[in-house]
């Protein structure tokens, strides 16, 4: 049975953190009762599969929906048409005018439905993916008329939009595919959503009361001009009524504080593939600005920043900004997080309107990732609690604490950690050939490959470890302890200098791997193509985990909180969630080092003459010499970090250098303690009943959302006022 359900690929559905953080949030709302839906796109290929040759990134299509999808089920009944391009013609019906966008392409989106049931609970919630299809009658009318070629590119140019998770976007036509794709997704869930609330519902005048729609980022913003114009011009409602509804169902969660990940879509694309969504986000934004002006008066410059068009050469429409505009909540993913959208990325906005700004720590499912995952851990939890209860309410785990410094709990938390140690130990051979001692520190940083997640000083901490062992005695060796380094995550395509970081790893770890002075002391493993199904062996085998980017600019992360539950130690910056853990475990039970995100501006603007430690121009100068080889490939990320020009080195890791060495000589020093160790272990698990995802969707529903738990009846309750041909009918709704 294992073997076959290895064989099922993952679901190529999400990217990193934000995809699987839904995942969770289903999770946890299925087993809350909360009468909750998800939407997205059905992808045939999802972001891509990753292999490496000769230690460079290798993308393959992900096939995952090669064989089928058994748990999903097909709803032909349920399509919906999508328009782009074309133009918009003004026509006066009654008195008013109307507006019609006559399209020129039309596709189909057909309903694929994946039931998400909750835990002990009779309720199931669905996840509604989208598949793009040609539109039938065009398609016939093409074959009846023998055109069968152009019949055929149709079917094709529709079923592109639902083919490819994140198309590179640095071409036009990779930009275009992209606003396609959300459009598609936005309008399909749209029309999915007023045709339900139809059913029961002559007007819409509840519509406010009945439906509550969450923008998981600024990907599906452009739905606030589409629900505006599926209200105006195909149901018949004013400006004043449309915009009132959309501003009090929509509200906005910001998963970033990257200015460049906050999405700009060129005015001129635009226009001609959504053309009347652009003349409705003129419409908002006109409006808008006469607001401001009533606040700011003649300020000018702040209403340029704050405008939802950014003007210049080539004008743009900022979708973060309309979100800020229509949505009556906008809130962060961690506390810190949620503090920087309010001082820097958003700051003209929340002087003006602070009543909707929120914070909303992100957490994830204990289900799948600890009660699932951990087999091992899960049965002494449940052993010790006295009660399996702890999967639906984690901060029963609390009640580990008093038994940390027991000896026969730690020996049986160590035997389960081993266990999972094992597993993993197997996996990475199964996949790199690389044999590795569970002895060992298994040391793990897997996550998106990208500057600002520092996987580079990573790179770094594990070359001077190799030069401190080349530096020592036979006899000073023996005091070492042996380590091994995974690092998992993949590389956009089109993110030159990521690539170029993982071909670093892999180059260092051939030479450090191969060094017979090294043995076993150190050993470096690039783990490929990570996803969900192997993070699920490779969280639980963890003993230290990595969550080492810049303060100030991870948003909140969850893979931390995954390793924290599953009694792995965190070493890591005052970044993102890691403040909230630090809060929770305590600072003691976990190794943090770094500057703070206060203290970041000013660092950058002294980087270039600022003294850095030794051991980082020593680490650099190997790589820049040709010590691990392809000296002019790795040339620019050299460059990036040495602090030689403007603007080098703008993720800190030569600042950081020293403090993250001394942060991992403490880490050793502690491991060697087994009994201190496998304490701070079983604090960090006890100290995570914060970071459930259960807890981060009660308050959405109380404090963003307004709706309650609502747990399916029993089917075979008769329930009163109702004959049975009316209860029928009721179980069929």
């Amino acid at each position: 049975m294992e073997i076959l359900v290895q064989k099922e690929r993952d679901a190529a559905l999400g990217n990193g953190g934000l995809g699987r953080l839904a995942a969770c949030f289903l999770d946890s709302m299925a087993t809350l009762n909360l009468p909750a839906w998800g939407y997205g796109i059905r992808y045939q290929y999802g972001m891509f599969r990753q292999t490496l040759s000769e230690g460079f990134q290798r993308e393959a299509p992900d096939y995952w929906l090669n064989f089928g999808n058994p748990w999903e089920i097909v709803r032909p009944n349920v399509t919906y048409p999508i328009k782009f391009y074309g133009h918009v013609s003004v026509h006066e019906v009654n008195g008013r005018s109307v507006f019609r966008w006559n399209a020129g392409e039309q596709v189909e989106a057909v309903a694929y439905d994946h039931p998400v049931p909750g835990w002990n609970t009779p309720n199931v919630i669905n996840l509604r993916l989208w598949s793009a299809e040609p539109t039938r009658e065009f398609d016939l009318e093409s074959f009846n008329t023998g055109d069968y070629v152009s019949a055929i590119l149709d079917k094709q140019r529709a079923e592109t939009l639902s083919s490819v998770l994140y198309p590179d976007d640095r071409t036009y036509q990779g930009k275009e595919l992209r606003l396609k794709q959300q459009h598609f997704l936005c309008s399909a869930t749209l029309q999915d959503i007023i045709r339900r609330y139809k059913y029961g519902h002559s007007t819409f005048d509840a519509f406010p009361d009945k439906v509550a729609l969450q923008l998981n980022d600024t990907h599906p913003t452009i739905g606030i001009p589409e629900l505006m114009r599926l209200l105006m011009d195909e149901n018949g409602l004013g400006w004043t009524q449309s915009w009132d509804i959309t501003t009090k169902v929509y509200a906005f969660t910001n998963h970033t504080v990257l200015p460049e990940a906050l999405e700009k879509w060129p005015v001129e694309l635009m226009e001609t593939l959504l053309p009347r969504h652009m003349q409705i986000i003129y419409d908002i934004n006109w409006r808008f600005l006469q607001e401001l002006r009533g606040t700011l008066g003649d300020d000018y410059q702040t209403m340029g920043k704050m405008s939802i068009i950014e003007e210049g050469e080539n004008k743009s429409v900022r979708m973060a900004h309309l979100a800020l505009v229509a949505c009556h909540t906008v809130n962060g993913v961690a506390a810190i997080h949620s503090e920087i959208i309010k001082n820097e990325i958003f700051k003209d906005f929340y002087k003006i309107m602070p009543q909707k700004f929120q914070n909303k720590t992100n957490g994830v499912t204990q289900r799948r990732w600890l009660a699932w995952c951990n087999p091992g851990i899960s049965k002494l939890l449940t052993e010790k609690l006295g009660t399996d209860a702890w999967i639906g309410e984690l901060d029963l785990v609390s009640n580990l604490k008093p038994h940390a410094t027991d000896p026969e709990f730690q020996a049986a938390w160590n035997e389960a950690k081993l266990q999972n140690k094992q597993r993993l130990a197997a996996t990475i051979k199964q996949l790199t050939g690389a044999e590795v001692s569970t002895e060992a520190m298994f040391d793990i940083q897997v996550k998106r490959i990208h500057e600002y997640k520092r996987q580079l000083l990573n790179v770094l901490g594990a070359i001077d470890r190799y030069q401190r062992i080349k530096g020592m005695s036979p006899e000073e060796r023996k005091a070492i302890v042996p380590r091994v380094v995974c690092i998992g995550g993949k590389a956009a395509p089109g993110y030159e200098l990521a690539k170029r970081i993982i071909k670093l790893f892999n180059s260092v770890a051939e030479k450090v791997n191969n060094d017979p002075d090294v043995g076993d002391l150190l050993k470096l493993v690039f783990i490929p193509d990570y996803n969900v199904s192997l993070a699920e062996v490779i969280v639980p085998g963890a003993d230290l985990s990595q969550h080492i980017s810049t303060a100030g600019t991870e948003a909140s992360g969850t893979s931390n909180m995954k390793f924290a539950m599953n009694g792995c130690l965190i070493i890591g910056t005052m970044d993102g969630a890691n403040v909230e853990i630090a809060e929770e475990i305590g600072e003691e039970n976990m190794f943090i080092f770094g500057a703070r995100e206060e203290e970041v501006k000013t660092l950058r603007q002294n980087r270039m003459t600022a003294t850095v430690d030794p051991r980082f121009t020593s680490a650099v100068n190997l790589i820049r010499n040709g010590y691990f080889g392809w000296a002019d490939y790795f040339a620019p990320i050299v460059a990036s970090v040495d602090g030689s020009h403007e603007g080098s080195d703008y993720y800190l890791l030569g600042t950081d250098f020293g403090a993250y060495l001394d942060a991992q000589q403490k880490v050793d020093e502690t491991y060697q303690d087994k009994a201190k160790w496998t304490e701070m272990s079983i604090l960090s698990a006890a100290g995570c009943g914060k970071f459930s995802s259960d807890r981060t969707i009660r308050e959405y529903a109380e404090q963003i959302w307004k709706v309650t738990p609502c747990r399916r009846p029993d089917p075979l309750e008769k329930r009163p006022g109702l004959d049975s041909a009316d209860q029928h009918v009721e179980d069929g709704i």
